[in-house]
């Protein structure tokens, strides 16, 4: 069970008291309203201020400090969640049930959080130059290396024409030439804005009491100081012109990606309906594309659909033989438009839930999936915990599936296919 508790206006943190575990873990997210001018400064940011602190100056001085610590670890996260974006800091550490007798782990080890946060080393009143040049390079290795991988590359491009005009095109990390055209004064103004404006989310997992995390936490608070600044509410897809695309380059297989709206967000009631209707019409193994389009007309090597809940869009991805296109896409909507007349079996509604249930039960397994569940949750403005959503789940009927397919219908195309066609 989730407590909240607010340490000062616009910083809030959500505790998950769970003593299964020997690990705790804490997070600190700073939530942002994703925009072109800023998305690859927040991608940057936590992995600038991992460089180095005022009491540990480089990466040998932070591992040693956190080896002190049991082996704790402090990671960047940068998330992109409906139209927010979010830069942060993940923490995990050792229960202190678990250390040796008189050793604390959690209050050195989130003290130290606060100092990678807040107290970077600083050169000249800013970021060294040093630390941004090599995190930049990493950071458009990173990029690249999503663009190298065509299958992502391909979705990437369809949801950019789909979404344009609406915040979800944009990249989660910004492209390289944004990165590249980051200076550390620069970059240090924007942290200090973050800072001073963003509203903070907190969420913690681990043993210990809602009370007792709050009291540790308040220096942090303090320090970050109350803030008035609210971001707007999550929005569904905006309407904008579909987009029936056709990009050429030097590929061995075709991707060919579709995007499908609907008005149904994770807001709504109707939202587990739309999640087994993914999960019947292409979200697995046992769904309606794999079934039909790949293994019964061997038409693709794979295919998929996912549903971004936040928004209102479905996708569907394929790997296909470039002459396979319009068959494909076809065959694709004949699955659809099955769903929507309801030519569903008992089999199939039952496999797509316990898909579904499977992957909720998994929440619970670590901290980590605890934290992300929730903290995500909160900034989508999903209001299910895990068992509620499981439950929520289980009472979907066919009805209920249909009702949600027909509230989904085709929107933009994108296919990738190679030079010689």
């Amino acid at each position: 069970m989730i407590q909240t508790r607010t340490l000062l206006p616009g910083i809030t943190l959500r505790c998950c008291r769970d003593t299964r575990f020997k690990q705790g873990c804490l997070s600190i997210q700073l939530v942002r309203q994703m925009c072109r001018q800023e998305s690859a400064r927040n991608a940057l940011l936590p992995n600038v201020l991992l460089r180095g602190t005022k009491t540990c100056p480089d990466l040998r001085a932070i591992t040693q400090r956190l080896d002190q610590l049991y082996g704790a670890s402090i990671v960047p996260s940068v998330r992109r969640v409906g139209d927010r974006q979010t830069t942060g800091l993940y923490c995990s550490f050792m229960d202190d049930r678990f250390a040796m007798p008189g050793d604390r782990v959690i209050e050195p080890a989130l003290a130290f959080l606060e100092e990678m946060l807040l107290d970077p080393l600083l050169e000249a009143g800013v970021f060294l130059p040093s630390f941004v040049d090599r995190e930049k390079r990493n950071l458009v290795s990173t990029i690249e290396s999503e663009r190298n991988d065509k299958r992502i590359y391909a979705m990437n491009q369809l949801l950019k024409e789909m979404c344009a005009g609406d915040t979800f095109a944009l990249p989660r990390l910004g492209e390289p030439e944004q990165v590249l055209s980051i200076g550390e004064e620069d970059l240090y103004r924007h942290y200090r804005d973050v800072l001073a404006s963003s509203p903070v989310e907190i969420f913690y997992v681990g043993g210990l009491e809602p009370d007792q995390i709050a009291r540790l936490l308040a220096p942090l608070a303090e320090r970050l100081g109350g803030r008035t600044r609210s971001l707007p509410p999550q929005t569904g897809f905006r309407p904008g012109r579909e987009s029936h695309t056709t990009e050429v380059m030097d590929v061995a297989q075709g991707k060919l990606c579709m995007g499908f709206v609907t008005s149904v967000t994770n807001r709504d009631r109707e939202f587990p309906a739309m999640q087994v209707l993914n999960s019947i019409f292409g979200g697995g193994m046992t769904s309606k594309l794999f079934a039909q389009v790949r293994e019964k007309l061997s038409l693709c090597y794979s295919i998929g659909s996912s549903y971004f809940g936040t928004k209102g869009i479905l996708t569907v991805s394929a790997g296909i033989d470039f002459d396979k296109e319009e068959i494909t896409r076809e065959k694709i909507l004949e699955q659809l438009a099955a769903c929507q007349a309801g030519d569903i079996t008992p089999e199939e509604l039952t496999a797509a839930k316990e898909a579904l249930l499977s992957s909720l039960r998994t929440v619970h397994d670590s901290p980590g999936s605890l934290e992300s569940y929730y903290a995500t949750a909160a900034i989508s403005g999903l209001e299910l915990s895990p068992r509620e959503y499981m439950e929520a789940v289980e009472r979907v009927a066919l009805a209920d599936v249909v009702a949600a397919a027909g509230k989904l219908t085709p929107h933009s195309t994108y296919f990738l296919k190679g030079e010689s066609q």
